[in-house]
């Protein structure tokens, strides 16, 4: 339940930035049908609609490249480092997230585990 309520305190802030790529992988794990309890589309759907009040930032070629560029140098995985490409693109200092190493930076933008 803390996890959760860490989660809600950073979904409440103005400041966010969301990328294309992160809100199509929350739907798509939220309505996997091997989740013990998968989030029906609608309700999926109606929680990205809410965090559209976000900035952004949209998958590009630009980011595309960056993020090829950013696996070869650090070692990430494809998707982990579009993620990366995108919080830098978009200007973000801090990128939150619990899938890669707190503290590290990478192109500017310091890695964040909230939940740590």
């Amino acid at each position: 339940m803390a996890k959760a309520a860490k989660a809600i305190t950073l979904l409440e802030r103005e400041d966010c930035v969301l990328s294309v790529q992160v809100l199509q992988e929350f739907y798509v794990q939220a309505t996997r049908a091997s989740r013990p309890t998968p989030l029906p589309h609608t309700m999926a759907a109606d929680l990205i609609r809410t965090w559209l009040r976000f900035q952004v930032q949209d998958n590009t070629i630009a980011i595309l490249q960056s993020a090829l560029e950013i696996k070869a140098a650090h070692g990430f995985s494809y998707w982990d480092s579009a993620v990366l490409a995108a919080a830098s693109t978009a200007g973000c200092t801090e990128l939150y997230t619990e899938d890669l190493t707190h503290g590290r930076s990478v192109e500017g933008v310091k890695i964040v585990n909230p939940f740590r």
